[in-house]
């Protein structure tokens, strides 16, 4: 759990550093080469898009989605165990 809390909180230097060495997604890059980034139609909106939270700063929005979905990820795990002890 301590290594989890670790992790959210160091998630802003992870986005910091992804873009100091210009790191961009594989599949995204792919997309972008065959033309099929110019195609696309986002069918659901974003909950929380490209990682952040609309009206926070760069860093406080990377840690805040990285809570929330550190957070939900928890409950559905947590949520399944008990499930399945029964």
């Amino acid at each position: 759990m301590v290594g989890v809390l670790v992790l959210v909180v160091l998630a802003p230097v992870f986005g910091w550093a992804s873009g100091a060495v210009g790191y961009a997604e594989p599949l995204e890059n792919a997309a972008e080469e065959t033309g099929a980034a110019d195609a696309a139609d986002s069918t659901v909106p974003a909950l929380l898009p490209d990682y952040s939270v609309p009206g926070l700063g760069s860093s406080l929005g990377t840690l805040v989605s990285a809570a929330i979905g550190t957070a939900l990820t928890l409950a559905v795990g947590v949520g399944a165990g008990r499930l399945l002890e029964r």
